[in-house]
């Protein structure tokens, strides 16, 4: 998946350096992959323009990875669901609920979490 990924939406990315959807988006770019910032508090981060949601973006979305509370994981995957998104990645620490994980199975959605995609790239990168 991460080889034939292109554009990654980061949902909740931070213009904070310090923060680590911050850290991991730049990490992404410095690979290769378009990241878009999806943000409703920030026009612009990382030198892209920044999205209120996924139902915003003007392109086509390879994988979402989210940075969001656990109570918002459904909703955002629910948003990728409808836009055919074929892929969510949930952060480290972040919970999602069976109905969250039902509804990416039922969808043939890719649903990754308990992992960083930034640590699995690396070791995908050997």
């Amino acid at each position: 998946m991460l080889d034939s990924a292109k554009i990654i939406a980061v949902v909740g990315l931070s213009d904070d350096s310090n923060r680590p959807s911050n850290r991991i988006g730049r990490y992404l770019q410095n690979e290769g992959y378009r990241v878009v910032p999806v943000n409703p508090l920030l026009e612009k981060v990382l030198g892209e323009n920044s999205y209120p949601d996924l139902k915003s973006v003007p392109y086509d979305i390879d994988i979402v990875d989210i940075f969001r509370r656990s109570e918002e994981v459904h909703e955002i995957v629910e948003a990728a669901r409808e836009l055919k998104i074929p892929a969510v990645w949930v952060q480290v620490g972040i919970e999602c609920s069976e109905d969250t994980i039902e509804l990416a199975k039922a969808n043939n959605m890719k649903l990754i979490k308990d992992c960083c995609i930034m640590v699995e790239h690396r070791m995908l990168k050997g």
